[in-house]
């Protein structure tokens, strides 16, 4: 045994025991950053790219979407050039950047903004659920680059989707090159 260190402690057991005696508060720590940084992700809504989201006048559309729809706060989203309002199992979502539509068949609206330009917007509804409610899809006519509404049923069995008006300051940044018939 070695003289100098009988009846001491060790110093490299002392540091071992501290170090033993931090992991437990350290591991906690990290598992408590751990789950507010998942939280603070969890708050996006999850929403595809369209194709042609890097366009220029999508970023400008974007920009001036309006804070809430009603009742329904805007939101993060995990995508460029997209906005949604709600919540994130049943949110309102915007894209900018999806295809133009050619001339159609299915249903073309004019939407007047109260006190500022008019949108053409082709809707589609979606197969009605148990409580009739369904998904609607409104998609602007004759602006490229094209934006897509997408409002599930789950939203339009409490709202109304006359807050399709709120759009139209933004969307009218793009000129409209053709109309609803």
């Amino acid at each position: 045994m070695n003289p100098v260190h009988v009846g001491t402690r060790h110093p490299a057991r002392r540091r071992h025991r501290r170090a033993t005696a931090i992991r437990p508060a350290v591991s906690a720590l990290a598992a408590t950053s751990g789950l507010l940084l998942l939280a603070g992700c969890t708050s996006a809504v999850s929403v595809q790219a369209a194709p042609h989201a890097q366009e220029p006048d999508c970023a400008s559309i974007v920009l001036a979407l309006p804070d809430a729809l009603g009742d329904l706060e805007r939101m993060d989203t995990t995508s460029q050039a997209s906005a949604a309002w709600g919540s994130t199992t049943s949110a309102v979502v915007l894209r900018c950047g999806v295809e133009p539509l050619g001339p159609t068949t299915d249903r073309c609206v004019t939407v007047e903004t109260p006190g500022g330009p008019s949108v053409d917007w082709v809707t589609v509804a979606g197969e009605p659920d148990a409580d009739g409610a369904a998904d609607w899809t409104f998609t602007t006519y004759g602006r490229d680059p094209a934006v897509e509404v997408v409002v599930p049923a789950e939203v339009t069995a409490s709202h109304s989707t006359s807050f399709v008006d709120q759009f139209g300051p933004a969307i009218a940044q793009v000129e409209a090159t053709r109309s609803c018939l």
